[in-house]
């Protein structure tokens, strides 16, 4: 008789974008048997990025990316499809860095908050806690972003039209929707991990 499958634990995880004060953050649960880039797909979601830059996760002098985009590089990149969540965060305060936008050098630290064993099958990530709007792509990274915000609140400032239309109308730094995000984790497709 074939035995049941065990069901893999949950992730929590708390992404921080480093370089920014006060702090813009995600919290979200993901199955620890998701591969790295099923969990890019979830972080550039939750985020709020466009996936328009290349990325890279870290750890320990190791890297896991989409190899064929460093093949003359000397860094050695490992494959991000084939590592799962679980074998790089081995236990609860565990870490590594997601770089996004390597002009921009967008640098998220993924904490593992909590394992959490599974009482269902949960395959689709979770977004259930964050604080601040992801800055605009292409902003010029953590300085200018700052530069952004200083212009965007000033209507008298002469950037402060190209900056608005830039960033798509008003921005709200201060805001953040969880069911809107959890709306687009809903939408998207996510194979069986």
């Amino acid at each position: 008789m074939p035995t049941a499958k065990a069901k893999p634990s949950i992730y929590q995880l708390k992404i921080t974008l480093l370089g920014i004060d006060p702090p813009i953050w995600r919290r979200i649960q993901v199955p620890s048997t998701m591969p790295l880039c099923c969990l890019h797909d979830a972080l550039q979601a939750v985020m709020g990025w466009t996936d328009s830059h290349l990325h890279q996760f870290e750890k320990d002098g190791k890297y896991w990316g989409v190899a064929e985009h460093y093949e003359e590089d000397d860094i050695k990149v490992i494959d991000e499809s084939r590592v799962r969540v679980g074998k790089v965060l081995l236990a609860e305060g565990d870490s590594m860095v997601y770089v996004y936008d390597f002009g921009d050098d967008w640098r998220h630290e993924a904490v593992l908050e909590k394992i959490v064993p599974s009482k269902s099958t949960q395959t689709k990530p979770v977004c259930i806690a964050g604080q601040r709007q992801c800055p605009p792509e292409d902003v010029g990274g953590p300085s200018g972003y700052q530069e952004f915000l200083e212009v965007i609140f000033e209507p008298g400032h002469a950037e402060f039209s190209h900056s608005r239309g830039w960033a798509g109308g008003k921005f709200h730094a201060e805001e953040f929707d969880v069911r809107a995000v959890n709306k687009v984790l809903e939408r998207m497709r996510w194979p069986v991990f």
